[in-house]
């Protein structure tokens, strides 16, 4: 599949396409969800979607990587040096490296703005020193680096109908509610590495201190903070949902289909009673092939009746 894709895509140098394959294996194996609702694009566009994903999950792989032998000093020296070298890689044109080859290519190809690229990569570094966070505000300002940019980094490829300042904000709010479904899930896999995604306002609201997550019981000051914070994570999917019909039509089942399976991860934490201490809920293989099935009808009929699947950009 990822060879039709590339040749859809008019890729065609070998190392460019060995490249954007390394990319689309990190997606596939560590974004099961994403890859998932990413094969509801059309073809041409599945490679650009791959080397965005790729690059962000290479970079918190480094960080995330507990078994690595690097100090955090030393990771952080590493995000700084590969940041900046990728700068380079883009106003060059090209690059040698394995992983940014693709995605300086997408960069370009796609006019992403660069300040994206770096606000993810401080972001990245926050992980590094910043083990929790005081408010909603503080937690929005990491947030912004490691998830709303990630939204923001597809708008082009999704092609809005509308102006990209009016498609902007949904596509920043579904990528911050992703990542809310992501820290919801993790709390236990979070609390591992020593950090904690819920803000410490909302843990002393409902009585709940770090030991006490620390301690693995869920009890029902636990299910209340939850239960609060998948509220506020819904309300967010409800913004961003107001933004799907502003795409291209072929590129609506792919979001639609997100939206849907980011969504159940949150019915998923409530049916398994809030245990996300000790293990992680999942959304089943069945129920992500039961969204992704009506999805494919949809992304199919929306090629027919636009015509066309949107622009191939230029290399």
């Amino acid at each position: 599949m990822s060879a039709r894709e590339l040749d859809a895509a008019g890729i065609t140098d070998p190392e460019l396409r060995a490249s954007y394959e390394a990319c689309r294996r990190l997606n596939a194996s560590h974004g099961k969800t994403y890859y998932l609702a990413t094969l509801l694009l059309p073809k041409h566009k599945r490679p650009y979607v791959h080397a965005l994903y790729g690059f962000a999950r290479y970079a918190d792989e480094i960080v995330d990587d507990l078994a690595s032998t690097l100090s955090d000093a030393e990771k952080a020296e590493w995000l700084i040096t590969w940041g900046a070298q990728f700068v380079e890689d883009v106003k060059n044109g090209g690059s040698d490296h394995p992983i940014s080859k693709a995605v300086v290519d997408t960069v370009r190809r796609w006019d992403i703005p660069m300040s994206y690229i770096e606000d993810f990569l401080a972001s990245m570094r926050m992980d590094l020193t910043v083990t929790e966070y005081a408010t909603y505000e503080d937690l929005m300002v990491y947030m912004h680096g490691s998830a709303a940019v990630i939204g923001l980094q597809m708008v082009p490829v999704l092609e809005p109908l509308v102006p990209r300042e009016v498609a902007d904000p949904y596509a920043a709010d579904l990528g911050i509610a992703f990542q809310l479904s992501n820290f919801i899930r993790d709390v236990g896999e979070d609390l591992q590495r020593g950090r904690i995604y819920l803000p410490m306002e909302d843990l002393a609201a409902f009585d709940v201190t770090r030991e006490h997550l620390e301690r693995g019981v869920v009890d029902a000051s636990i299910r209340r903070l939850l239960a609060f914070e998948i509220a506020r994570t819904r309300e967010m999917y409800r913004t961003a949902r107001q933004g799907v019909r502003l795409l291209h039509p072929t590129s609506r089942p792919c979001i639609e289909t997100a939206l849907t399976l980011y969504g159940g991860i949150l019915d998923e934490v409530g049916r398994a009673d809030y245990q996300v201490l000790t293990g992680r809920v999942r959304v089943s293989r069945a129920k992500r092939a039961c969204v992704a099935g009506p999805g494919l009808v949809r992304a199919y009929r929306a090629r027919q009746e636009s015509g066309h699947t949107g622009r191939t950009p230029a290399a």
